[in-house]
């Protein structure tokens, strides 16, 4: 049986990264409802498609905040695989006047940790990204687990 990055077909460019053109279609709306991914690492390619469709392709996004947005739920989506040992976590995303704001959720209580960042480190840059690109980011605990969260500032068209 395929998985879904063999059956989605290519579709758009959108700031150097490809869209996958039924990637909606496959996976679900997150601009509609919490779209569900088994916490693996190719989810993160996933996520980012998705992403990518929404910011780029639904919303008609600029190219730089597509990638910043695409950016940052690599990095957070790359926290919850990595960190949570969940085995699931989700994405939802939002647009209202003048900020996208995007969502991943797990099961996990364990906080992420804005660790500091040294020019030679490998490793630990997400948090510091999401700091330094998004106008805004956080963690709300839920009852099972978190949504850990950025915001970004977007003209209004």
């Amino acid at each position: 049986m395929a998985g879904l990055e063999e059956t989605a077909p290519t579709a758009v460019s959108a700031g150097g990264g490809v869209v996958r053109d039924n990637a909606l279609a496959l996976l679900g709306d997150p601009s509609l409802h919490e779209v569900q991914f088994r916490n693996r690492p190719e989810s993160c390619g996933l996520a980012r498609r998705l992403a990518a469709a929404v910011l780029h392709g639904q919303w008609r996004l600029p190219v730089g905040v597509t990638d910043d947005g695409v950016l940052l739920v690599s990095e957070l989506v790359g926290n919850a695989v990595r960190h949570t040992g969940a085995h699931h976590f989700s994405l939802r995303m939002f647009r209202r006047r003048g900020w996208v704001r995007v969502e991943i959720r797990d099961p996990s209580r364990g906080l992420p940790c804005l660790l500091p960042v040294r020019e030679l480190d490998t490793s630990g840059r997400g948090l510091w990204l999401v700091e330094h690109l998004a106008d805004r980011w956080g963690v709300d605990l839920l009852p099972r687990g978190k949504t850990t969260w950025f915001e970004i500032r977007v003209a209004d068209h």
